[in-house]
């Protein structure tokens, strides 16, 4: 057999095994997997590495405008060259549509956007205005598209969706097969929370902390929870960062639910210690959720450990640290006009592989399931990505398990101008990353090129191993009034 490419000599891991074998690979796909394969065009030698598949980067906001305007300082050839340099072979970014826009219209101009990927590429849309044009109309289009996936935010007030339009959005993605993921914090805690903060002059970045208490997490991924259960729709609920949130997820799960939880490397290595630097260094580090504590940093790797969180994602918003993002209220805003996000794409992967893997906290197949194979599963694109068997895209990242570093700005490839993980002593790195057979990243240089990446079009959400069952007022069959299909 002949092969375009060989990977020799590797320590391969999916997220069920672990095994020493060759990969070959034939037009762009997976074509033989045995103990030694010969006849390859090229040949990769990687003894001594770990030959993993490629991670997926499922929560990222790329060339994207929030409600107020600002635009991210990554466009999709930046952003995705960053996210190729940390190990990801493709991701999904958002497509937000804001409030008077059409989805038609908003998901054209993503697609036009990505077409500077480097990596392949789909998008999870933002919905914001859910009229009736969009529910029956749009929303499914997009669906048969390939967009099967779309998010919610229950606050910030130009884009929370209220509970009554919640509940049909959800029933229309379960219709169709979508998977809903959901912004969880309650808005009027919080607003009630930063009026009197600024009120009393409380208003350095240290109080963004303050004015996102646990409580407003924990009410609001309990009544997400709630309404998906009710209608039988699936839920994600991205980027929990409190020990209460996650207990709420896991619980669900327990009771048979579809319901997925997501966190982030910036809740378990950084703390809202960070945000009380001099000056407005903190604003660097204000998110929402924002961070936490050591005691919650410690609570979460227990729900890391124990499977509550199916998605490890870096939530990448990145904001410059001058007028065009974090600093675009003055040279020393208060805290509810700073830009809310950190940049964290390229790092996500090592930090997991450093901290999880090398401090024996997550086995290897642990680690390929969180950054990869979940990932696939969750938003349909496996087994075409996120594992490494025969027929599967050749999407491959070689790692050195021994390789440490320092991280810094500049390891980033993005459009940034800081890094909060800046400084941190790291253990294992991705140093060949091949994209659909290409080698597309070796040795630090980057061999790929904007427009190599191409849109995945995903599959429906698979309820295998769910009821799917609402709650007994929507049964036909216990009151025959048949509200919901």
């Amino acid at each position: 057999m002949s092969y375009d490419l060989v990977i020799k000599g590797g320590l391969v891991a999916t997220a069920s095994d672990t095994f020493a074998a060759d990969v070959g690979i034939r037009d762009g796909k997976i074509a033989a997997i045995a103990a030694a394969l010969d006849g390859g065009a090229e040949t990769i030698d990687a003894t001594a590495k770990l030959v993993l598949p490629g991670a997926i980067e499922t929560h990222a906001h790329i060339e994207q405008e929030s409600a107020t305007g600002a635009m991210t300082a990554d466009d999709y050839r930046t952003g995705s060259i960053s996210a190729l340099y940390g190990g990801n072979t493709s991701f999904v970014p958002f497509a937000a549509q804001h409030r008077g826009q059409s989805v038609t219209d908003t998901l054209a101009l993503y697609h036009e956007r990505a077409e500077k990927s480097v990596i392949d590429y789909s998008f999870h849309l933002i919905v914001t205005d859910p009229t009736e044009e969009i529910l029956k109309k749009e929303l499914p289009e997009a669906f048969a598209g390939g967009i099967t996936s779309f998010k919610v935010f229950l606050t910030y007030d130009k884009m929370i969706v209220p509970d009554e339009a919640m509940l049909d959005i959800l029933v229309t993605a379960r219709e169709h097969g979508a998977l809903t993921m959901v912004h969880a914090e309650n808005n009027a805690l919080i607003k009630w929370m930063v009026k009197r903060l600024v009120e009393t002059g409380h208003t350095a970045p240290k109080y963004h902390a303050v004015s996102h208490p646990a409580a407003a997490e924990a009410e609001a991924i309990n009544r997400a929870i709630t309404l998906a259960n009710f209608v039988g729709a699936p839920l994600l609920i991205v980027h929990v960062s409190t020990e209460e949130g996650a207990n709420l997820v896991a619980d669900a799960r327990r009771a048979g639910h579809p319901i997925f939880g997501e966190t982030c490397p910036q809740y378990l290595f950084l703390t809202r210690d960070d945000l009380d630097k001099p000056g407005a260094e903190g604003a660097k580090f204000c998110c929402s959720p924002p961070l936490r504590d050591v005691k919650t940093q410690e609570d979460l790797w227990r729900h890391l450990q124990a499977g509550t969180f199916h998605l490890w994602s870096s939530d990448h918003a990145p904001y410059r640290f001058d007028e065009s993002g974090k600093l675009s209220a003055g040279p020393n805003p208060p805290f509810n006009r700073i830009a809310n996000g950190m940049p964290g794409i390229a790092m996500r992967v090592p930090l997991l592989m450093s901290e999880g893997v090398r401090k024996g906290r997550l086995s290897l197949n642990d680690f390929v399931a969180l950054t990869a194979t979940n990932a696939a599963k969750l938003f349909g694109m496996h087994p075409q990505k996120g594992t490494i068997a025969v027929g599967a895209d050749a999407d491959i990242a070689i790692w050195d398990p021994e390789e440490t570093r320092t991280v810094t700005a500049a390891d980033m490839h993005d459009a940034m101008d800081y890094t909060p993980f800046e400084g941190m002593e790291i253990t294992g790195w991705p140093t060949t990353v091949i994209t659909r057979g290409k080698v597309a990243l070796s040795g630090g240089e980057l061999h790929a090129e904007p427009g190599d990446g191409k849109f995945i079009a995903r599959q429906p959400f698979d309820f295998t191993g769910y009821t799917n069952r609402p709650f007994p007022e929507l049964d036909p069959a216990a009151f025959g009034v048949k509200l919901i299909d």
